[in-house]
Order: C-alpha cells, then structure tokens, then sequence
C-alpha cells in the first residue's frame, strides 16, 4: 500500500549539532550534511533530539535549520525537528522551518507537561491547520512521558498534512495498528528496531547511527525493499551493536558524538546536562567500532 509521504521513505539521518568552544560551528555542520547528501540519504533532520535541540537557544535553532536548507540546496529533503511542549512555540519554530524552505517538520509530542490524549490531538490539530508543510509526528514516551495512543494517530490522520509518524514507542503492536489502520507513513524511530517495523509496514527510519554508517544502512533498507530478507537480516545483524550502544552506553546523543570524535569527524563536545562518556564506557564503543571495521 503506498503510504501518504513516500518520497520521505527510505533512510532519514538525525544529524548531531556540532559544537566547538561551545558554539555551533557551522563549518562542521556543512561537512556534516555534505557527508550526508554524498551519502544519498533521502532526507536530513537537524535540530532533533540528536541534535542536541534542549539546550540550543531560539535563535540557534532558527539558524541551524536555515544553515542546513541551505546548504543542502535541494539536493536531498530536509526536515528539521521543530516541536515543543509549548504549542505556540512549536508554532513559531515550525513556521519557520516553512518560510526557510524545509520540505517537512519532526514534531515531537510536548514532553514534561503530559497532555492528555485530547490536548495532543487539539496540539496537533492546530499545528496542521496553521501551515502547509508536511508534518511528521514524533512518539517518543519514554522522553517525553506520555504515549501518543493509536486512536490519537486515527484522528489525526483525518489532517491531509499530518503526513508521517516516526515511532519510538518499541511497540511492534502500536506500529501495527498505524500501519494498518492509517495511511500515514511510518518511519522509525530507533535504529535497532527498524527491519522489524518494515516487516509489519513502516518505511524506513529516522537513523541516529546513519551519522557514520549512512551507506550501511541503505543497503539494509534496499535488500527488504527487495524482498532480499536474509540480505536485510544480515545487514541488521551487523548493525545491531552500533545502535545498541549508541542508544545503551548513555543516553542520545552522547555516544554517537564520542563514536564522531574518535572517528575524527567531530569534537565530541557535549553541552550541559549532557556530560560524555566514562573511560570504561568509551572503551566498550572503541571495541563496538573496532569489531565493525570502523576503527583499526
């Protein structure tokens, strides 16, 4: 069944932010989405969860969404995240996001506050029929405290724009009942569930570790696209170690960002809360990056 977005099917990376001296540097995150785009990714997320969007200021993420629509100059999608449990906030960024030329936003449900089913439904209902630009809706209960519930997903769906959902739920269950139910285009959201939930009809992923390994996990998505299943399977079964620590070690984007450092593709630096990883942890993702070829 083709889904409402396909032409964001396929691999979307989360990419990180970059920071030196704790600034963004744009010159990094420029070779950061070139590194991407050479890769032929479908589609760039900046400003998300792996990019560190908590503790980047407004005028930040404003810039770090126009930085990289510019710089990817069309030849891929860009969807950066613009959401916020605040919904006139989430407004403001993800009008935005629409005024700079994004092809889509990644919406997070509002975290912290716990809306009811009913206040995520209004939340949304407002963001979709305040703009035009495709919308994907982000789940992700274990940040933010609170389920989007597969009837929410129903309901919304009745909005031509809510286009995607990219589930983090781990619930095959809760993919299931979207995939079969709705439309909308599933895309998930931890790397190491990914083949399962194309196998019940999501279409891709939103990749934390496709910041180093965007080709591998192309090919994964390509082989099950081709009905090649040992081929996926084997793809997943070596990916499998990088996104268990890149999502076990600590918590997102920490290891992914000290996986970049000593792949010499960026400073590792970290900006409060978030602190990098211990000796004993950083050894562990040395051999994980050993063990996949990654580093000698």
């Amino acid at each position: 069944m083709a889904t409402r977005a396909e032409q964001f099917a396929g691999l979307s990376v989360a990419i990180i932010t970059p920071f030196r001296d704790g600034k963004v540097d744009y010159k990094a995150l420029e070779e950061q989405v070139e590194f991407q785009v050479q890769a032929g990714v479908t589609c760039i997320c900046p400003v998300g969860t792996t990019g560190e969007s908590p503790t980047l200021s407004h005028p930040e993420h404003r810039e770090v969404i126009s930085a990289v629509v510019k710089t990817v100059a069309g030849r891929v999608k860009v969807m950066p995240g613009t959401g916020s449990n605040s919904t006139e906030e989430a407004l403001e960024l993800t009008r935005w996001a629409a005024q700079v030329g994004a092809d889509a936003v990644l919406i997070v449900s509002p975290y912290y506050n716990r809306p009811t089913q009913e206040g995520l439904y209004q939340h949304f209902k407002l963001l979709a029929q305040a703009v035009d630009i495709p919308i994907c809706v982000y789940n992700i209960p274990g940040r933010t405290g609170r389920n989007i519930e597969p009837e929410t997903f129903l309901r919304l769906a009745e909005f031509p724009n809510i286009a995607m959902v990219k589930e983090a739920s781990g619930s095959l269950d809760q993919v299931s009942q979207i995939t079969t139910q709705t439309d909308l285009t599933v895309l998930s959201g931890d790397d190491s569930l990914t083949l399962p939930i194309m196998a019940v009809g999501g279409r891709g992923v939103i990749s934390v570790i496709g910041n180093i390994v965007p080709h591998d996990m192309k090919a994964m998505i390509a082989a099950f696209e081709q009905g090649n299943i040992a081929e996926a399977f084997r793809w997943h079964k070596k990916l499998f170690p990088l996104a268990r620590d890149m999502l076990g070690l600590a918590t997102n984007p920490i290891p992914i960002k000290a996986a970049m450092r000593l792949l010499g593709r960026d400073t590792g630096e970290l900006r409060l809360p978030l602190t990098p990883l211990s000796p004993e942890q950083e050894a562990k993702l040395r051999t994980t990056l050993k063990n996949y070829g990654l580093l000698s």
